[in-house]
């Protein structure tokens, strides 16, 4: 079993971004400058947005991180979205998943000006990536897709199963894997809360993703044996052995589908990562654009 280690991998690739910033300021560009707005205090969130400015601060980029109070009004943030749209310093911006309950996470998405989201979420950007064209690729999605490629996993004629159906990963997932590419060109099936006889077909899987948010719901009698296995999953259970009295773990039973996987990421320290760096790159690319 061949782990795929995300947080190695992001770091190579933030390695190579910085020295592209090197040579941008060398040859007299400004800093990227990626900016983010999260809105509340969720826990999990404000680690996620640490973890990005962190990152920023690695490969050479400016960042700003705008805090706002869980209780603003819809139409407050998307204020604050058309201020960082017309700041020509920014380069490009997200905003932070999830909303408050009384926001309406589309209407501020769709806010977002197509090319400052370098999130890839933006409708623009969506049929884009649906339609083959040039765009900003969702960063999970595009994270995974890298990470099989740095590890030279064939995917060519290959059968992915992806389990999840959402704007933000499954679905872009999907799309990726099949186009003509590189590391695409899979039959792909997309399965989600009412499909039948699930395990009948992830057992036919070269390439399972998992991004449904079940911890350990994908057991290893699930996984025909060799067969790649991506963990999308960020859960926290409880776990008394731990002094926070918790710990992250991912869609898959991990210790059980290690043992029959042919590859596998793991939780942390696998897709998270990876979305970061493609966060960066495609901040990098909103940079050229201009």
């Amino acid at each position: 079993m061949k782990l795929l280690d995300g947080k190695a991998t992001s770091l190579d690739i933030q390695n190579e971004i910085k020295v592209n910033v090197e040579e941008l300021i060398s040859a007299g560009h400004k800093k990227p400058h990626l900016a983010a707005i999260i809105v509340g205090d969720n826990p999990a969130s404000r680690a996620y947005v640490g973890h990005k400015i962190k990152a920023c601060a690695h490969v050479g980029f400016d960042s700003t991180l705008i805090e706002l109070s869980s209780n603003i009004e819809e139409e407050q943030l998307i204020d604050e979205v058309n201020q960082l749209n017309h700041n020509k310093e920014i380069d490009g911006f997200i905003v932070q998943l999830p909303l408050p309950d009384h926001i309406d996470e589309q209407k501020i998405l769709q806010a977002i000006l197509p090319e400052k989201d370098v999130d890839g979420f933006h409708p623009v950007n969506a049929g884009k990536l649906s339609l083959g064209l040039p765009s900003f690729l969702p960063a999970t999605p595009a994270g995974i897709v890298e990470l099989l490629d740095r590890y030279n996993v064939e995917t060519s004629g290959k059968h992915a199963v992806v389990l999840g159906r959402s704007s933000i990963v499954g679905t872009p997932m999907t799309l990726l894997l099949s186009r003509n590419a590189k590391r695409g060109n899979c039959t792909v099936t997309i399965c989600h809360s009412k499909t039948q006889n699930l395990s009948d077909i992830t057992r036919q899987a070269d390439i399972v993703i998992a991004a449904i948010g079940r911890p350990h719901f994908v057991t290893a009698d699930m996984i025909k044996p060799g067969a790649i296995v991506i963990d999308v999953g960020i859960n926290r259970i409880d776990d008394p052995s731990k002094k926070s009295g918790t710990r992250l773990t991912g869609d898959v039973d991990f210790e059980a589908v290690s043992k029959i996987a042919g590859a596998i990421t793991p939780v942390p320290g696998g897709v998270g990562p990876m979305t970061i760096a493609m966060l960066l790159k495609n901040t990098l690319k909103a940079s050229l654009l201009k």
